[in-house]
């Protein structure tokens, strides 16, 4: 059986946005998978909630981007685990997918405050 309601408030990411925030946590720090999905999930108030699933995927093609590189190591708890940090070449993508988000945000921002146009709009 579907629970309903944890769906209900369910944010989906478009498309592309996923490697954007990936990005943007690790700029904060290396960080393990479990570490990124913790700071997305607290950074936007609960709202993302990333599953690992979807999470795992988008690291391993930013690896193959070259635009994070992954290495073991202990996590604070003793476990082995592997670390991702953003590279040079993922701090310049991030920057042209921020532009872009910002770019993306003011059109759909555009759209939904402004007024219709004509009579039978």
């Amino acid at each position: 059986m579907i629970d309903r309601d944890k769906y209900k408030n369910r944010v989906e990411l478009i498309q592309g946005t996923l490697d954007m925030l990936i990005l943007r946590t690790l700029q904060w720090g290396p960080q393990h998978g479990y570490g990124i999905v913790q700071a997305l999930r607290v950074k936007s108030g609960d709202v993302l909630q990333v599953e690992t699933g979807s999470l795992y995927p988008a690291l391993h093609r930013l690896e193959r981007q070259g635009w994070v590189r992954a290495e073991w190591k202990q996590s604070e708890s003793n476990q082995r685990a592997k670390f991702y940090r953003i590279t040079a070449a993922g701090k310049k993508q991030l920057t042209s997918d921020l532009s872009r988000w910002q770019k993306m945000v003011a059109a759909v921002g555009a759209i939904m405050q402004g007024e219709p146009e004509g009579k039978d709009a």
